[in-house]
This record gives C-alpha cells, sequence and structure tokens, in this order.
C-alpha cells in the first residue's frame, strides 16, 4: 500500500527545480505524490498551513512537513 505524500509549491524556480529532483523521482510503488500549485490553488493555503508548511517547497508525508530549501514564505502567497 502507497503512502500519501502531497508536495507543495508555488511555481518559483525553486519549486520547480524540487518537483523535477525530489516529486517526480519518488517511487510510485511506496508512495501516491499529489502535486499542489498553490500559485494556481490558493484555496489549499489553508490546508497546507495547517500540516505545518511554512515555506515552499515542501513535502507532507505521513502528517509530517518537510521542507525543502527556500523558494518562498507561506504568508507571502496569501
Amino acid at each position: 500500500m502507497s503512502q500519501k505524500a502531497v508536495f507543495y509549491h508555488a511555481g518559483c524556480g525553486v519549486c520547480v527545480d524540487a518537483e523535477r529532483q525530489f516529486a517526480e523521482s519518488l517511487d510510485a510503488s511506496r508512495f501516491n505524490v499529489e502535486i499542489v500549485h498553490l500559485g494556481e490553488t490558493p484555496n489549499r493555503l489553508a490546508e497546507a498551513e495547517k500540516a505545518g508548511v511554512k515555506s515552499v517547497p515542501a513535502f507532507v508525508i505521513g502528517g509530517q512537513p518537510y521542507h525543502i530549501n527556500f523558494g518562498a514564505n507561506l504568508s507571502d502567497l496569501k
């Protein structure tokens, strides 16, 4: 059974690079990856915040946020 992984990003260069490096390379037999572009779906900002995301790009896997590099604060996207 695969574990859900949500990759939140804002479309910036750092985010796009992280998507290529990490989100697209996760083992599909282990992870069901959902990619959420917060610039295109701002209605999901509250969801990301509730999950503990402080900046993007970030993964939430098993309820735990994992921040990758730094693209933008979540507050900058509001």
